[in-house]
Formats: C-alpha cells, structure tokens, sequence
C-alpha cells in the first residue's frame, strides 16, 4: 500500500497535501503559523488518562500521567512496555523517478538499491549547503521510487521551507529524469511501544503467521492490526525507536490512532509514558536531541554522527554540505560530543567544561540528567578536539562551582535493539 495519495505537481514545485486540499510547498510557510498550541490525534486521549499537558514542539504534549511519575515510568519502559505518543513529528512521503536521487542530495545517506533494500530504514541528517544539521530524520525506504521520512515537529516550518527550495530547484535541474514528489500525512498518528515486553505485546494483535521475530531493528513492514471493537488497521510498523530499548513505532490514519492506542494501553504490561521520560530514556541510551545536542552550526563529524555519512557518498562527495563535512571526516573536527558522568548536583543545558586546569573553558554540556537506571548524573556536551577520550577527566561548572566530570563511552546504557 502506498502513502502517497492524490498528489500532483504545481508547476515544478511538488505539491503537499495539508488536510483535504493540495498546495504548493511555498504556501506552508504562512499556513503552518499556528496562534495556538497545535495538538495530535491524542488530546483528550491522554486528558482521559491523566496528563500533564505542557507546550513542546508547538504542540499540547503529555509530560507525566498521574498514575506515575517520570522515573517511575522511565523504568516501566525499561522493565516492561511504554506507549509513548510521536504524532507531533512530520510524516512525510517522497515518491517519484528522482525521489532516491534528491533525498541523496539533502542528506548523505546511501539509498541506492545496492545499499538499501525496501523496508530498510536509517537515522540520516538534513544537511545545509555549509555542512551543518539541519534536523536529524528517519527515512525508510518504501520501494525504489517511494520513501517514508520522520523529522523533528520544533523544524516543521524551517524543514518544510528548506525541503521545498531544495525541491523546487532539483525538479528543474532533473525535470528530463521525472519529478520527485512530497506528501505531508497530515494528522497521521505515530505511536512508540518501547520496552523488553513491546514484542509480546504487539504480537496479540497481528495475524497469527505474522512472525515479529521476522521483524528486526532497522527494518519496516506493512501489517494488518487486529484492534477489538474496532476493526482491521492497516499500519506502517517500524522496528525501532527513541529510548534504547526494543520496540515498535506505528504509523497508522487518524482515524485509527485512537482505538490502537487504547487497544495497546488495555495490556498491563503497557503504561502511557510523557516527554519527561523519554528524554531520559534517550539520554541513557546516547541520543540526540535536535535543538539541543544538534543545530545547525553542528555537523555530522561533530555530533557522533559520522556513521550516516554513507561509503560510497564519502567517495562521490554529491551531498549538500559535503566539502565540510568530508574535510572534517579527514582532518578531524574542531568540536566533538561526548557522553559524561558527573559528579555533585546535575550538570544542565549550557553548563561549562573545563579542560583539568580548571582555567581553561572547552565546550558546554547540551543535555544533562540524573539517570534513574544508573543512578548517576549524565551528561552530553560538545568539546574542542582531543578532549573527548573516554577516560579523559574534566571539569563541569554547576551554580558557580567546578565538579569532576569523566568522558564516558556512549550508550550509557547497553541498547537492546532486536536484531534477531
């Protein structure tokens, strides 16, 4: 089954279905203004079950329930099964002759059919013609001509703005080779079961020769969801997810979100889970957050993020933002991220660090937690060049105070992604 649907191309410019009616990608800039907190499929959802409902991402977004508070449901999800809610990130849908070959273009990731079968899905990152991310995207790839991508809601406006130039101008280049086009799935619900029990729980409600062992990480299917009282749901099931842990993420119409929500919730193996724990939990696990661990003055090298950067894209060099971001994976960058463990009170977002001298400022902590599984304060930050050896012994300044932090190899907990 294909996404795409009732797509046309305005011009050379493809076109974004928003809701019911085509438009221009151009036109979403002034669209996409929204005067009040947007909301996903799930509001009264979790109003039902008990939120607190805080701004995120320009969206009305659950951070707790009331049954359980973040660390109590941080360690649900590491024990047994969280059902998070994601559909405030943008779904999109390329498709067309050229669909490969442009996403090829903004991103460094290897799509050719020799690198990438169908299903297959990777972490990649929007690059800008400087070298630097953009936002960090998941991309899956539907056939050869079809692609399903996940970016981050805080870009939605400056995604979609920069997608549509880049567009516009690579349909003209190439308009001889067919053009590429983008569906936004507008109100499409994206659901994340994370946790040890996510399998044994979704497996009641595929088909009986469906085999999710079949399933690994990485990898994508089409699946037909048995939901009582409901009816059949046909959804795009994801392996993988946000917290290190395994488990699914779930695309699926609005008009199902609900009933698969609830329908997966009724398992007492499964619990709601917030954006305060799944901040946490990607912490723990070495994960990125755009806006925070990534901007645009990042780039991949600096960011961990080598390993998206494809072999054969490193040789052709036939990416935005390639010259930097090659002559840093030869040279080195000038910034690393690194994983540490600090001690004393929990180093935040915008903390300093300081090489051993205590003097010298090198970098700035990005994200900072005290970890529920480890029961240490963690932190990522960003470092000037050869500070970041595991083992290195820094310094982070908290409340006007300089605490002994140590370079600590990322994940900081062992990932348990199902690879059969």
């Amino acid at each position: 089954m294909s996404l795409l649907r009732g797509v046309r191309v305005n011009g050379t410019r493809a076109a974004v279905r928003h809701g019911t009616r085509l438009q221009p990608i151009r036109m979403l800039q002034v669209s996409a203004i929204r005067s009040a907190l947007d909301r996903t499929g799930l509001y009264e959802f979790h109003e039902k079950h008990g939120a607190k409902m805080v701004p995120f991402a320009g969206y009305n977004m659950p951070l707790t329930y009331s049954n359980a508070g973040q660390v109590a449901s941080h360690r649900h999800v590491r024990e047994h099964a969280g059902l998070f809610d994601v559909g405030h990130m943008v779904q999109h849908i390329f498709k067309g002759p050229t669909s490969s070959a442009f996403l090829q273009h903004i991103t460094p990731a290897s799509l050719s059919a020799e690198k990438m079968k169908p299903f297959a899905s990777t972490l990649s990152v929007l690059l800008s013609p400087e070298g630097g991310i953009l936002d960090d995207l998941m991309i899956t790839k539907l056939g050869e001509d079809e692609f399903f991508v996940v970016t981050n809601a805080g870009r939605r406006e400056e995604d979609l703005e920069y997608i549509g130039k880049q567009l516009e101008a690579f349909n003209k280049e190439n308009m001889s080779n067919g053009f590429t086009l983008h569906e936004v799935l507008h109100k499409q619900g994206l659901l994340a079961l994370q946790g040890p029990s996510a399998m044994s729980v979704l497996q009641k409600f595929v088909a009986k020769d469906v085999d999710l062992t079949k399933l690994v990480f990485g990898t994508s299917s089409y699946l037909e969801l048995q939901i009582p009282n409901h009816g059949p749901v046909e959804a795009l099931v994801a392996r993988g997810g946000y917290t290190g842990e395994d488990g699914f993420e779930i695309s699926v119409a609005p008009e199902h979100t609900v009933a698969v929500a609830e329908a997966l919730l009724s398992d007492s193996e499964v619990e709601l889970a917030g954006l305060a724990a799944r901040d946490s939990l990607r912490l723990e696990a070495g994960m990125c957050l755009y806006g925070h661990d990534l901007d645009p003055s990042v780039s991949p090298v600096e960011g961990g993020l080598t390993w998206t950067v494809g072999r054969d894209r490193r040789q052709k060099g036939d990416f935005l933002g390639a010259e930097r971001v090659l002559r840093e994976i030869k040279e080195g960058p000038p910034r690393r991220r690194i994983g540490l463990v600090v001690e004393g009170p929990p180093a935040r977002e915008g903390a300093k660090i300081y090489a051993p001298d205590g003097t010298t400022e090198i970098g700035q902590v990005t994200s900072g937690i005290p970890s529920p599984t480890l029961g240490k304060n963690i932190a990522m930050g960003l470092v000037k060049n050869n500070y970041h050896l595991s083992g290195s012994a820094l310094l982070v300044e908290v409340r006007n105070r300089k605490y002994e932090a140590v370079v600590t190899k990322m994940p900081f907990v062992p990932n348990k992604f199902f690879r059969g």
